[in-house]
């Protein structure tokens, strides 16, 4: 039986329900990132209570340290970190071939030197499937190779047989009832993800990852490619768009057919005092706060909103005070729990068409020009 279950569409747009080990999940989803154990600036209860019932770990960092061994001596991920909702840990992948200058792939894995003390290491399909299956995630990922934005043609195409060979090898490796999903690669050729999506789709998996997008490409691109893909991926299991999460990014790609996206984005800018509401992204740290009463947003019912004025959390950023990060925080990922509900509802009710217009039109999304420089200043510091 499958764990997926669709109970509605809109033009393009799906929800659904997952389920997992450790509860169902509904669809539409958005994902909090906690790479090392742990959602920056949050307890797992105030992540709980932000509306999440799902959040991805990192394998590279979580290998690195504490170290897999101590975490499943510990009683594995969901004690480690006292979180027993689900858990999707991705391969680490990424993060390894981010460190370019650190590894070298052959075709049994990858070796990388930790960016950690420099210590060498190596990977391989079944080695990526090992210790996810110690950590104990209730979605797990294929190790794969992305191709760098600017990657020739011919490279795309050896990168991507070659996840297709580590597909392989990592279904035979899984021995556990993890569901492990397989990620299309392809860069940024149609022909490319057609074939990857065709190919992994004739797998038994029982999902699948769209990645080696939003790496600074223009969204354009992006869309164009997550459209290709959802085109030719299974209509029975659910779809993943890896590191993609601001608002108007989520509403777009749930337009396409995504059911799962995740991104540190939404708690990364709350960090740095910008704060989501319905217009777009405010910055808490302008004047215009100072004095302000009302909360930083009427509509939202966040711990943080419904607690502080706006001027409490300017002034938190101006002082420097921890707190700051963390009331920051809770409002963006209440925030993103609110969309993904309201998205979903919209499909129930089939008028997601007129919510997306109306969420879009209303919200002002960061200029495409800055965003593009942020994004390649985060991409380089990534997994450093």
């Amino acid at each position: 039986m499958s764990n997926f279950r669709l109970n509605s569409e809109c033009g393009g747009a799906r929800a659904g329900k997952l389920a997992t080990a450790h509860g169902t999940i509904a669809t539409p989803v958005f994902m909090p990132v906690g790479s090392q154990a742990a959602v920056k600036a949050l307890a797992p209860d105030e992540v709980h209570d932000c509306g999440y019932d799902l959040l991805l770990c990192n394998t590279y960092h979580l290998s690195l340290r504490p170290g897999v061994d101590i975490v499943k001596a510990l009683g594995g991920l969901h004690r480690f970190m006292c979180w027993n909702k689900a858990i999707l840990t991705d391969s680490g992948g990424f993060q390894v071939f981010s460190l370019a200058a650190l590894s070298k792939v052959t075709e049994e894995g990858v070796s990388f030197r930790s960016h950690l003390d420099g210590s060498t290491h190596f990977i391989t399909p079944e080695k990526a499937i090992v210790l996810q299956e110690a950590l104990g995630a209730d979605i797990i990922m294929v190790l794969d190779e992305p191709s760098p934005m600017d990657a020739p043609l011919t490279n795309v195409r050896l990168a991507l047989e070659r996840t297709h060979r580590w597909a392989h090898r990592c279904l035979s490796a899984h021995t556990t009832a993890q569901q492990l999903f397989a990620i299309v690669q392809g860069g940024f050729s149609s022909e490319m993800r057609r074939r990857s999506a065709t190919t992994l789709s004739e797998m038994n998996f029982p999902g699948f990852a769209i990645g080696g997008l939003s790496l600074g490409e223009p969204k354009e691109m992006m869309w164009e490619m997550a459209a290709v893909v959802t085109s030719c991926l299974p209509r029975e299991k659910p779809r993943y768009l890896m590191g993609v999460g601001s608002p108007e990014d989520f509403v777009k790609a749930v337009s396409l057919g995504i059911d799962m996206m995740d991104c540190v984005l939404p708690t990364r800018v709350a960090r740095n005092g910008a704060l989501f509401t319905a217009d777009g992204r405010i910055n808490i740290g302008n004047a215009i706060y100072r004095t302000q009463e009302a909360p930083i947003e009427n509509e939202c019912d966040c711990f943080t909103c419904k607690n502080f004025p706006v001027a409490y959390v300017h002034h938190l950023f101006r002082a420097q005070e921890l707190l700051a990060y963390r009331l920051a925080t809770i409002h963006n990922l209440r925030f993103m729990a609110r969309l993904a509900l309201h998205t979903r509802q919209a499909i129930l009710d089939g008028v997601f068409a007129i919510f997306k217009n109306e969420f879009l039109s209303r919200y002002r999304p960061t200029d495409e020009a800055v965003r593009l420089v942020q994004k390649q200043k985060w991409l380089s510091a990534r997994g450093r």
